[in-house]
């Protein structure tokens, strides 16, 4: 299993991606287990309220794993993306999830940022969107944070690519993330806020998250429809990228 998920007895689960030796990249198995799991969590009445964070203290997540094989139909009006239900409002989940970001949290990481309620941050954290700097178009991704953050912050971070990472204290500023606290307090943190939504009615609180997200909803239903065809017509071929990723730079700038 590459997705852990621990249930307390105060109506909270914690959810772990667990894969710390490939900073928490999702592969195909995992992101299998992500959508099970958020179905799983829809139906169990005794969870009310749920922490997501990635194992160790290196990253939160950093995408969809490299490896991972994913064969792609010729038409450039269609494209296979795994990740598109590794998110819980992908999955019809409206309990509250509070994402706990460790380290880094970059490109595929913001399909799961985006589907979460608030975010509380590491001293650590870094949020960076490598796509261009690889020759892909970042569309999902942008587009989650673009429900959360001000439009010239997430152009800035989906532009600039591996060139700049967006530290935890500016991220707090923009708005992207509700709290920073010290790395070992992280997980205590987000459980503090999970424990206090889970000791409320839960009928209100899933009430409150799904009106909440219909207000951006529309705008983002639109976005999405657009994305498959601009990552099909504005990405390098698979090869390209590679070639890219070979000679990837290490030098980067944290703000």
């Amino acid at each position: 299993m590459t997705v852990r998920c621990e249930k307390s007895d105060d109506g909270v689960a914690i959810v772990t991606l667990d894969r710390p030796e490939r900073h928490n990249a999702i592969d195909l198995a995992g992101a299998r287990e992500l959508t099970a799991l958020w179905r799983e969590l829809r139906m169990t009445d005794d969870i009310r309220a749920i922490v997501l964070t990635g194992a160790g203290r290196h990253a939160f997540c950093t995408g969809i794993d490299r490896s991972a094989v994913v064969p792609q139909p010729a038409s450039p009006y269609s494209i296979d993306d795994p990740l598109l239900r590794i998110g819980p409002k992908s999955n019809d989940l409206w309990k509250p999830v509070i994402a706990a970001v460790n380290g880094m949290a970059c490109g595929g990481a913001f399909y799961l940022l985006g589907e979460s309620e608030f975010l509380i941050a590491a001293e650590h954290a870094t949020f960076f969107d490598p796509h261009t700097t690889y020759g892909m178009v970042s569309a999902y991704e942008a587009i989650h944070m673009a429900q959360l953050m001000p439009y010239g912050e997430v152009m800035r971070m989906s532009l600039m690519g591996t060139a700049e990472r967006l530290g935890a204290a500016r991220a707090y500023q923009t708005g992207l993330v509700s709290e920073v606290v010290p790395g070992p307090e992280l997980l205590s943190a987000a459980l503090r806020s999970a424990e206090v939504l889970a000791s409320y009615p839960t009928d209100a609180v899933q009430g409150t998250v799904r009106a909440v997200w219909s207000a951006r909803e529309a705008a983002r239903t639109q976005a999405l429809a657009h994305a498959p065809h601009l990552i099909a017509l504005g990405s390098l071929p698979a090869e390209q990228q590679a070639g890219l990723f070979a000679v990837r730079r290490p030098d980067f700038r944290v703000r």
